[in-house]
């Protein structure tokens, strides 16, 4: 369950986790991907607090902070973490589009149609003025095609490299001229405009393209029903599901030439996609519920998103729960270890698995949680406290006391060299006892240092 609630949202405390169980694994996958099962986040009460956040501008941590508070007060972790899966694949940047409203509102698109279907996604993204200027067809007329969006549509978004050629590009690219957008004055003074978008048939070229196949007078929407008949497309999408969700993949330029991690897993899901003609919702389901989902050789072998070590450790610790202050300042934390949210580095995204360890991000990843959980004030690690003081007694061994904080900050299994050197740690001030008060707040600061020993643990930065 904990496994899971990791890769299909951020990680969840004992008390959920406990919770979880008593529903049972496959009514938890029900859950999760029937959103509307749970009211959303209540935004209002956000806005209330934090005016600002509602519309941010060109101001990148205030449109962070709308999506941070939705992460960390949901009840519909999926919807969150599929809002972050497609934010990667169709990266968009507020370093060029200078626009965190229009950010926010692509975000909100994830959030609506992320565990819809893949085609209407594409239409709808394809409209999506925030994506229509990162990529420039706003700049791609008739008379000038720009090829930017049709050339990433098919590179990232849909098929990959070595599914299409450069006639391709170009002929995707006329189909897509007229898709624009128009601005409208903005609500408050100094903000940025508000982005519509705009269909200008006058700068369309409507004459005959040949586009993978296809020659006849397409427009974008016939393009991107082209697109999806393509097999390529849906293994193009398995890979980056199984990426995302399932184990570490190679970074998507080397796909061409890198094989897949697990050819018959990616073999079920884009054959999931053909079935249920790209609805992502059953397609999740099968994921889930898959062997190769819940496989040993796939749990803690997955590097940790610098978003997933921050949100999941607010959510452990039980911190930033609600509007709270600090609240923009915390959404940095990510950045510091590599991924700015709303900020991607280039169209083709963060690169993912063992790219975001160097000797610079560990070490804030490493800070980030061991700051938090040896914070026994913080309402998560006095709930660890209080369940490792009634575990064993009055007194336990170093060796005791590790694994039960092992349990609590997974349930997770180290390697055994590992292990002896956190209980080595421990035993350097003897056995831990709960008898008197005195003993008691010694011991639980204890605790908390040994939570922050696991957590620079590879087992713990893996999810």
């Amino acid at each position: 369950m904990s496994h899971l609630m990791r890769r299909a949202g951020f990680g969840a405390n004992r008390d959920e986790l406990e919770q979880r169980v008593k529903i049972g694994y496959e009514e938890t996958v029900e859950d999760l991907i029937n959103v509307d099962r749970f009211p959303p986040v209540d935004e209002y009460l956000l806005y209330r607090y934090h005016p600002i956040s509602e519309m941010p501008g060109g101001i990148a941590d205030l449109g962070q902070a709308n999506w941070f508070y939705h992460m960390l007060n949901t009840q519909r972790p999926l919807e969150e973490k599929m809002a972050l899966f497609w934010h990667h694949l169709f990266a968009t940047a507020n370093n060029k589009v200078d626009n965190c409203t229009e950010l926010l509102n692509q975000i909100d698109l994830f959030r609506i149609n992320g565990m819809g279907n893949f085609r209407d996604l594409l239409s709808r993204v394809a409209k999506n003025p925030a994506m229509i200027f990162w990529l420039d067809n706003n700049e791609n007329h008739k008379t000038s095609v720009n090829e930017n969006w049709g050339r990433e549509l098919l590179e990232l978004f849909s098929v990959g490299v070595g599914n299409y050629t450069e006639e391709d590009v170009y002929e995707c690219s006329r189909a897509f001229t007229g898709w624009t957008f128009r601005p409208g004055p903005p609500r408050f003074p100094y903000n940025r405009f508000k982005f519509t978008f705009r269909y200008k048939p006058e700068d369309h070229d409507s004459g005959q393209k040949n586009f993978l196949g296809h020659r006849d007078d397409l427009n974008g929407e016939d393009c991107l029903d082209i697109i999806i008949s393509q097999p390529a497309c849906a293994r193009f999408i398995a890979r980056h599901l199984y990426n995302f969700f399932v184990a570490d993949e190679a970074q998507v330029p080397s796909w061409i030439v890198e094989p897949v991690r697990d050819p018959a897993a990616i073999d079920i899901l884009a054959q999931s996609l053909i079935e249920f003609d790209f609805e992502i919702k059953p397609v999740l389901r099968i994921l889930f519920n898959s062997d190769f989902f819940k496989s040993d050789s796939v749990m803690f072998q997955k590097v940790k998103s610098p978003v997933e070590v921050v949100i999941s450790t607010l959510n452990l610790v039980g911190e930033f729960q609600g509007p709270t202050p600090g609240l923009f300042e915390i959404v940095h934390s990510p950045g510091y270890a590599g991924q700015e949210l709303l900020d991607p580095p280039s169209v083709e995204g963060w690169h993912t698995g063992q790219e975001w360890i160097n000797s610079g991000a560990l070490v804030q990843r490493i800070n980030f949680v061991a700051d938090r959980v040896r914070d026994v004030k913080l309402p998560g690690v006095i709930d660890m406290v209080r369940r490792v003081a009634q575990s064993n007694g009055v007194t336990m061994s170093a060796s005791e006391m590790v694994d039960k904080c092992l349990d609590l900050m997974g349930p997770m299994e180290v390697e055994d060299i590992t292990r002896d050197q956190i209980i080595k740690q421990v035993e350097k001030e003897g056995l831990v006892s709960w008898d008197t008060a005195g003993d008691f707040s010694k011991s639980a600061s204890r605790v908390g240092n040994t939570l922050a020993l696991i957590a620079a643990t590879k087992e713990y930065q893996f999810g």
